[in-house]
Formats: structure tokens, sequence, C-alpha cells
């Protein structure tokens, strides 16, 4: 969960009220964080909140939260929305690359260190969490003094712009600075197998971002610095307007003046940004029967207020005004929640059970906490993987066909968890990728589940690497694994991608197949950078338990 870091006394100035340290670390918990930090001798504190609070990501937004929910100024909080002369044209040429843009000016704003420093983590808690590692969204703050608009986000050839990019101390241009600049080799993949890349520039052509890589260091915010132009490129818009409006609501609550911005492109025309509060009427009995509560219609919305949105009782329920920084209510379920926090979690009480029970521990995970022993026994160690995964890991590095009915994450962080794995054996290869470098023999096992379709299933499997690692060797392990059961098994011969064809075999147990096992083909092996014979076998644990109960 992102950490935020910020001054004491800089929290207390953006309340408009000294707080007590004692009262902070009690309340702030309430709304979605842990304490990490607060000596009453320091000034810094820490605060790690809950990933689903992206508004929270600044002492900004802390502050904003604290007023209300410590009823000081309780119910939605709004910002005046002027009108610049600043358009914004978006070129086709971006359609194919990074499609969506929106932005927003702030003027006036009185920047200072500890204002820099606030917008910098912000846009890198915004970047890692609502932006996917920038793949999804990415921000810009710019000094918009030092351009002329109007400004054209365009696409352009790698070396067909140049310029001096923050951080930077020379002329580059857009390929140099993906190989040769320190943010363009940590974000060059999110343009991988792009041939044009997206840039943002003047009525001049001076560069003011390189999206998602970089800014110009002509556009830099400096303490100088009064009118700031906010960008926002991504892959979903819905994604780009909520980090735009967290980004311009920050800054508002600084003193800044918040200006639209005039966007025109291919689809027409808008001004951004849109803070406008989106509407929702929440029915009261049904968030009472979810909660677990008795409120009534006018005490449920003082603790919508407190959460920060607008309340109005009505005949059918209560008139909800979310505001347009709160990207994490998409449904009545989450004005629940805020409903909740709102009471106040230590106010629900505490009942005993009305019903004795007792706890029986699943049969599957029974049974694999079993046979761990068992594995350590033969020399193997125990592992835990990620249950997500790459197709070229799952599938292309065994020597399989790629399952087009796998289950795949729609946004995934990285390349490496795009699929929920099918098959334990790629994610112990890639852990033995990891350690070629330790010594021989390395042997390790892993009991979790798996997917097939839309079930999930318990496996178990171990790798053993080592020179003299043979299909001999897995099927001895296999029949010591079944021994420990009170099961008997037989082997008999099965072609498989990640297997050397004549050894490898399938696990047999009173004719019913139960796993495979048998030595990794050289092709898996170089897939995963290995350079030594290795032996493999993975069992169908639910198989397992259905024949030893028969």
């Amino acid at each position: 969960m992102p950490v935020i870091n910020f001054s004491y006394s800089d929290l207390c100035g953006l309340i408009g009220r000294d707080l007590p340290k004692t009262v902070l670390r009690e309340r702030l918990p309430m709304i979605g964080a842990d304490l990490k930090a607060a000596d009453d001798a320091n000034d810094e504190m820490s605060f790690e909140f809950f990933p689903d609070r992206p508004d929270l990501y600044s002492v900004e937004g802390v502050a904003r939260a604290l007023r209300a929910f410590l009823d000081y100024e309780p119910g939605l909080r709004s910002y005046a929305v002027g009108s610049s002369d600043i358009e914004l044209r978006v070129d086709p040429s971006v359609e194919a690359v990074r499609p969506h843009i929106w932005c927003s000016l702030i003027e006036g704003c009185d920047v200072d260190d500890l204002l820099i420093r606030s917008m910098m983590d912000l846009q890198e808690k915004l970047h890692l969490t609502l932006g996917r590692n920038r793949k999804k969204v990415a921000i810009g703050l710019h000094d918009s003094s030092e351009v002329k608009p109007p400004f054209t986000y365009k696409a352009v050839r790698p070396d067909e712009v140049s310029f001096i990019p923050l951080q930077g101390d020379r002329v580059m241009d857009l390929a140099q600075i993906l190989v040769q600049h320190e943010k363009g080799r940590a974000y060059a993949h999110v343009l991988e197998g792009s041939k044009r890349y997206p840039v943002i520039v003047d009525r001049v052509g001076e560069v003011l971002s390189f999206p998602p890589i970089i800014n110009g260091i002509r556009t830099a915010v400096t303490e100088s610095t009064r009118n700031i132009f906010v960008d926002c490129t991504g892959t979903d818009m819905n994604a780009v307007k909520s980090a735009v409006n967290i980004v311009t609501t920050a800054l508002a609550e600084r003193g800044g003046k918040v200006k639209t911005v005039r966007v025109s492109g291919p689809t027409g025309t808008a001004k951004a940004p849109d803070l406008d509060p989106k509407t929702v009427d929440l029915d009261v009995d049904r968030v009472n029967k979810w909660i677990g509560t008795r409120l009534d219609a006018s005490d449920m919305s003082k603790c919508l207020m407190r959460m920060g949105h607008g309340a109005t009782v009505t005949d059918n329920g209560i008139r909800v005004l979310i505001p347009a920084y709160r990207a994490d209510v998409l449904h009545q379920v989450d004005l629940a929640e805020d409903v909740a926090v709102g009471h106040g979690y230590e106010r629900f009480g505490q009942t005993l059970p009305s019903r004795s029970t007792f706890g029986l521990e699943d049969r599957v995970t029974a049974l694999s906490t079993r046979l761990k022993p068992v594995l350590t026994g033969l020399g193997y160690m125990e592992v835990v993987t990620l249950s997500l995964s790459s197709r070229s890991d799952q599938y292309d590095a065994l020597g399989l066909d790629r399952d087009p009915a796998a289950v795949t994450i729609k946004n995934p962080v990285t390349e490496d968890h795009e699929v929920l794995r099918a098959s334990l054996l790629p994610s112990l290869m890639a852990i033995l990728r990891r350690n070629k470098h330790r010594e021989l023999p390395q042997r390790i096992f892993e009991a979790g589940e798996v997917v097939h379709g839309t079930r999930n299933r318990a496996f178990l499997s171990a790798v053993s690497i080592h020179p003299r690692a043979s299909f001999t060797e897995a099927k001895s392990d296999v029949q010591s694994v079944m021994q420990a059961m009170g099961l008997q098994c037989d082997v008999s011969g099965i072609e498989h991608g990640a297997f050397i064809p004549g050894r490898c075999a399938q696990v047999l147990c009173s004719g019913t197949p139960v796993g495979i096992l048998g030595e990794v083909s050289p092709a898996t092996l170089t897939a995963f950078g290995l350079g030594y014979p290795a032996a493999a076998f993975e069992l169908h644990l639910e198989t397992l338990l259905g024949l030893r109960s028969g």
C-alpha cells in the first residue's frame, strides 16, 4: 500500500487548525490508513493508505478528508472553475499509440518546497497505482508561462523531435531518451512496439512532455512558478480524468485557482477538467442491510457528509453528490462502505456469537499440509509463488499451445502478470532462473492453486535441478509421495511439450490419471535460461484426495 510522508505542521496549516498528534494517530486509521511513523519529537509523519483511496495520496487530500471526517467542514468540497484561453489540440496520430489526454490549468499557485515535494510524491503514487506503472495513466506538471499555447498532442517518429529532458543536460531525440535517460530506460516498455511516440508541444514546437516517459526541462515547476498546466495521458479515459481531478483539486487546496482548457480533437471539443460531482440516489434500507445498522436517512446523510460527500434526504432515500476526485466510488456498495466509515467502526460494538461452532481444516489443505514434510524429507524446499503469470512462461516455454480459455487480466501491470496460472511448473522454473547463480543441487516444491476454465484446482508440483537429474529421480519421489498417502501408482508413457520425449510419463492411480512426471526438455530449460538437467512432477491433489477417500 502507498506510504504517504508529510509534515505535521503543513497538515495542520492545510486543515486550518492545530490538531494534536494523538487525534491523528487515533482518527486517521479510521478512514483507511495504517500508522507508520508519528513521533512527537519529529515534524515528519508517515501513514500507509489503502489503495482504494487515491485521493488520499497527498497531504492536501488527507487534510481535506480530515476536515470533513472530524466535522470541521463536513459535506461536499466545491472548487470554483473559471475559463482560460489555452487550447490543447489532439492529433489523430495518437490514436494508435496513447489515445487519451485530459488536462487543467491552475493559476496563482504559491509554489514552495513543500508543494513541489507533495506533487512529485502524488504523481509517483498515482503512476504506480491508478496508472499501472504509467502504462494506463501518466501525469505531467508544467510551468505554463514558459510555453506558448495552443498546445498539440501528437505522435511523431523517434528521431523527429529533440529536447532537453528533466534531469538531463543535453538535447536528445526520443529514441535516445529511451536508451540513455534513466526514466527512458525504466519506462521504455510502455511504448514497446510503437513506431511513433506521443509528444505535447506548443505552437513554436517547444516540447512540454514526452508521455509517459519524461517532461521537458523548459517547463519544470520551480518556486517561481505561479501557473501550472497539468496534462494526463493514458489508455483509459476514466482513469485519466480521475488522475487530473485528484491532482487539480490537490493544487486547489493550496490556494490555486482552477481554470479550464479547451480540448479539441477528432471526436469533438470539450472543456477540461470537469469537477462537477456525480449524483447517485441511495437506498437507505439496502445500506442498513449491507452494513448491519439501523440508521435513518438523516443520520446516514451525516455519515456521508463526514466522508466528503454532499447528501440530501429525499422522499425515496438520500441523494448523494460524489466528489469528482473520488475515483473509488463505482457502486452503491461503495457508498455503503463510506456510511460505515462515517458512522465509525468503533461504534458498531462487539457481540458474542449466538452459536458455538468449531472450524475444520479444508480437506485439500489438510492433505497438502501432510505431504509437505514428505517433500522436505526428500530434500525439497517449499516456495510460494504468485497466482499471476505470463503466457510465454505458461505455454510457450513449456512447448504448449496457448489456451484461448485461459483467464486473462484485462489491464496487467506487467507482461509477467497477464494470466492466471494453469500450472505450477512455470512458476517453479522461474524461481530456478532467478537462482541459477546459486550452487546445485536445487530442489523446490509448491502446493497451491491453479485455474482451469472457471475453477480453482489444487496442485502439488516439484522440480529438481542438478547435473544428474533424471526421469528416475522424479519417479522415485512421486512413489514416495504416494506411499505416504497409502496409495499405489503406476506410470504410462505420454508426450508433453515440457518434457523429453520418451522420458515423460502420466501418473496413474487405480487407472485414474493423477499427474505427470519426467525429465524437463532442453527447449524448456533454454526458455528459462537454465543450463543443467532438471526433473519435475505435478500431481492433482483433489483427484488424489478422492481416490484416498474411496
